[in-house]
């Protein structure tokens, strides 16, 4: 009976860490693909880790600074950049189409959302994707990959939260 309840116990664990895993998956391709071509030196490499954006927020900055109109527009800025976990790019115009195939192939896009995408009649493709978590009403992940003449990668991730881009939005807007 006492080993019934740990293999009850062991299977409830599993199914967590599986439920868990799951909703990391796409972002764990991503950082492999990443991974795999950050010291390639035909490409571009940004990263900017959570903790940059943690302590980007957390400044006491002046609007002169920032060259800002206004308090409220630079509150909006770094009430949203609290919030970002991390910014990925990779971009080359070396083989960019060979590149972007490749990730597409690699990085099931299928789990995300299309937002935009572009085709032309050249062959340049656009891609802009978000990765929406549907219990905080939050977008964990902004994606955007471009092949054409120059392949780019760029993933966004953190609780984006839609009221406070609109709040920047008009902040912007009202300047």
């Amino acid at each position: 009976m006492k080993q019934l309840k740990i293999l009850f116990s062991l299977g409830i664990i599993s199914l967590l860490f599986t439920s868990a895993s799951f909703a990391q998956t796409q972002a764990n391709a991503i950082d492999k693909y990443f991974k795999k071509y950050v010291d390639n030196t035909d490409f571009t490499v940004v990263y900017i880790s959570g903790k940059m954006f943690e302590l980007i927020g957390r400044l006491d900055l002046d609007r002169e600074t920032l060259s800002l109109d206004d308090d409220d527009e630079m509150e909006a800025i770094m009430d949203i950049a609290s919030d970002m976990k991390g910014l990925r790019i990779l971009t080359t115009d070396i083989n960019a189409r060979g590149y972007y195939d490749e990730a597409k192939t690699k990085i099931d896009t299928d789990e995300y959302e299309l937002l935009m995408t572009v085709r032309t009649k050249d062959g340049d493709n656009v891609e802009f994707l978000i990765l929406e978590n549907e219990q905080t009403d939050k977008i964990d992940e902004l994606l955007l990959l471009v092949g054409g003449d120059d392949f780019v990668m760029l993933s966004f991730v953190g609780n984006l939260d839609l009221e406070k881009i609109s709040r920047l939005a008009r902040e912007i807007d009202d300047n």
